[in-house]
């Protein structure tokens, strides 16, 4: 059984991280795979959403722990050299999902902890069902985060929460997560799966190019000056406005229906 299933639909790709057994804990043969997977969706002009889920009753529980117990007897040399190479790794992922030109919806029942609260946070929206809870777990197992969680997490919370979620490593309900702007949307746990196509089906016919462009603009104003960020909307815009999607909206608009769009 493969530890990442991934199927396509209606413009949709889903990958389910697929180890159910260990809460979808992030394997490596899963991190290879998501990082080809995500490579291959950015080139897919086929694929207009992406939906991040776990097989069974929980999200992910993030690294493999289990399989950290044999890496911690080597000596420290070994360990550092070892886990650096992990990290980045791991780290491949999140680019990918920076860098993919289309919406990535995480759908999260069950437990996001560690690595499967960074993995949700790299997504550019998340739905959660009721029973879905989160924790960062981190200093749980004596380190501190990774998967780009140190960076999204303080953008999305303000320092101090960050710093409370991180330090004390406490668990907490996903209508707590929305209320402090970690997540957006949470629904009963018997419409998740519904909610969820819902939200991914209105993103898969939606403007996909215009996504592309949004995405990579508000990802890069967490670091840009005002004014090279102005630059970049006047030209993201004029890119908008050359392409098929544009003509299709203002057309739509003038004439009082819904635009058709293509994605192009």
């Amino acid at each position: 059984m493969a530890d990442l299933e991934v199927s396509y639909e209606d413009g949709i790709a889903t990958l389910t991280m697929n180890r159910p057994e260990a809460r979808n804990a992030l394997s490596m043969e899963m991190r290879s795979a998501l990082a080809d997977v995500l490579h291959d969706i950015e080139q897919d002009s086929s694929v207009r959403c992406v939906v991040l889920q776990g097989a069974g009753q929980h999200f992910m529980a993030g690294g493999d722990v289990k399989g950290m117990g044999e890496s911690v007897k080597k000596t420290p040399e070994k360990i550092r050299k070892e886990f650096i190479l992990r990290i980045h790794d791991l780290h491949t992922i999140m680019f990918a999902m920076r860098r993919m030109p289309k919406p990535i919806i995480a759908s999260c029942r069950g437990a996001a902890a560690g690595a499967g609260v960074s993995m949700a946070l790299a997504c550019d929206l998340v739905i959660a069902s009721e029973d879905a809870f989160f924790t960062l777990a981190y200093c749980k197992i004596g380190t501190s985060p990774d998967g780009s969680s140190s960076f999204h997490l303080p953008r999305a919370v303000g320092i101090k929460k960050a710093m409370e979620i991180a330090l004390l490593g406490d668990r907490f309900s996903a209508q707590e997560a929305k209320d402090i702007g970690m997540i957006n949307f949470v629904v009963p746990d018997n419409q998740l799966t519904e909610q969820t196509a819902t939200l991914a089906s209105r993103l898969a016919t939606g403007p996909t190019h215009v996504y592309g462009n949004t995405k990579a603009l508000f990802y890069r104003s967490l670091e840009s000056e005002f004014e090279s960020q102005l630059q970049a909307e006047a030209e993201y815009f004029a890119d908008c406005a050359s392409r098929p999607d544009f003509k299709e909206g203002v057309t739509a608009f003038v004439e009082k229906r819904e635009a058709k769009f293509t994605g192009t």
